[in-house]
């Protein structure tokens, strides 16, 4: 069941080709920065493309918990006026991040050293994931957290009083990790220092040194070592937010699958910590070009060309881009279904633990449909049919995850037998407008019969 509410059962056959242009929402992750980072600056901080999705939603609202005057102006327009590093108040309700684990992970940070207490809680899926990888580091600077055995959701965290600065490595890849630890040294006197064995997704250091923030970036031999100076005066700003690439992902691999289909996302970001998905399609044989090349707000922006390519072949994705594309594998396996040969993905053990166990949905999803897959703890495999070959025919738990729904939809435009998921209400966590999006392309995606 969702969520939200009762379940809404979607199904997705085989379409015509898709044609048009695919204007997507805005990105994700630098929207749930863009309010934390306006709470906790000095002034008014303006905001235009954020994404309206839930996610963004309950950060905006837990922003206004903690003290933030948050505003939406309209047209995906907002100001938030800040409170100031170590500003927050604290929250007289719980707060409710809803599916993110984004939004959840970053707050915590953000109020980590500061001496006030919350509780945080989430829907279902999210109240499943692991909150010790941030709230371990957190406890170095002084944080104490309280919650469900495994570190889960609802978890009661009390800010430290007198935190002090970290050097933290950070065990794994995560984006998640590195920026909470980030957000709490800013209110620590002296340096917290973060090291990354391999790079993850670099909007948190971007924004923070737009706000203000004293912050360096080194490559040396123990990894990327990211040094943040406490206590800034963090100046308001006024942000464009790019247009996200993961949602980016769902038209261009529709438009890659379907035959005939000619697609134009315009004003995508294309933070190389973020585009290697693309790299990997075209490496396929992916009929995908970049136009319009740019920059906006800091970030490199394009529009992306993506046509029908029956010639797709699979290949051994490097385990060292994965941090790179770690929300696409999904739409990336079904990409791989209708290529020839096989995809081959390691190093993606991070997909145990998002907002499903996102390997095992793909792969229980894919075997339904007739694609031989085989996995692993940190890898999976699929064995492609070729263009027009892939039977379908099935019937798929979305798990409460958008990203394996909206990854079935897609494929069902292609399949041969439709394609349906039980429930396809969590996309509105980060695309709300697919659907209607998806079908003015010409995609025969709608709820499912009664």
């Amino acid at each position: 069941m969702s969520a939200h509410g009762t379940p809404v059962p979607m199904t997705a056959r085989a379409s015509g080709p898709l044609k048009g242009e695919a204007c997507v929402p805005g990105d994700k992750s630098i929207s749930h920065r863009a309010l934390i980072l306006g709470a906790l600056s000095v002034g008014e901080t303006r905001i235009t493309g954020l994404l309206l999705g839930d996610d963004v939603l309950d950060t905006a609202r837990a922003m206004r918990a903690f003290g933030a005057t948050v505003t939406d102006h309209g047209g995906g327009t907002w100001s938030v006026q800040g409170v100031g590093v170590g500003g927050f108040a604290e929250p007289a309700g719980v707060i409710d991040c809803g599916n993110s684990g984004t939004g959840v992970r970053l707050i915590m940070g953000a109020m980590a050293t500061t001496g006030i207490t919350a509780t945080f809680t989430g829907d279902a899926s999210l109240c499943g994931r692991p909150m010790g990888r941030v709230t371990d580091p957190l406890a170095l600077f002084g944080t104490r957290a309280v919650g469900r055995a495994g570190g889960r959701l609802p978890m009661t965290i009390r800010g430290a009083d007198d935190p002090l600065p970290v050097r933290y490595t950070v065990p794994v890849p995560s984006a998640q990790v590195k920026s909470a630890v980030l957000l709490a040294g800013l209110n620590a006197h002296g340096e917290t220092v973060v090291i990354e064995r391999e790079a993850t997704r670099d909007h948190t250091e971007r924004m923070l040194a737009g706000f203000g923030a004293d912050i360096s970036v080194e490559q040396t031999d123990e990894g990327r070592v990211i040094t943040l100076r406490g206590r800034p005066e963090l100046q308001a700003q006024s942000i464009a937010v790019p247009r996200d690439p993961s949602s980016a992902a769902f038209p261009v691999c529709a438009a890659l699958i379907v035959p005939g289909s000619d697609v134009l996302v315009p004003g995508i970001g294309l933070n190389p910590t973020r585009a290697g998905l693309f790299t990997t399609l075209q490496e396929m044989g992916a009929d995908l070009r970049f136009e319009n090349m740019r920059e906006e707000g800091g970030e490199p922006v394009a529009d992306l060309r993506a046509r029908y390519s029956p010639d797709m072949q699979g290949i051994s994705v490097p385990p060292a881009r994965a941090a790179s594309m770690i929300d696409e594998y999904p739409v990336l396996s079904v990409v791989a279904a209708f290529a020839s040969g096989v995809t081959d993905m390691q190093g993606v053990k991070e997909l145990r633990v998002k907002e499903s166990d996102r390997i095992d949905a793909m792969a229980q999803g894919l075997r339904a449909a007739g694609v031989t897959v085989d996995e692993g703890d940190d890898w999976w495999r699929v064995t492609g049919l070729g263009s027009g070959n892939v039977p379908g025919g099935a019937t798929v738990a979305s798990r409460l995850d958008h990203r394996i729904a909206m990854a079935f939809m897609v494929m069902g435009l292609a399949t041969q037998g439709p394609m349906q998921v039980d429930d396809g209400s969590p996309i509105t966590t980060s695309f709300p407008i697919f659907g209607p999006l998806m079908t003015a392309l010409g995609a025969n995606i709608g709820p499912s019969p009664a």
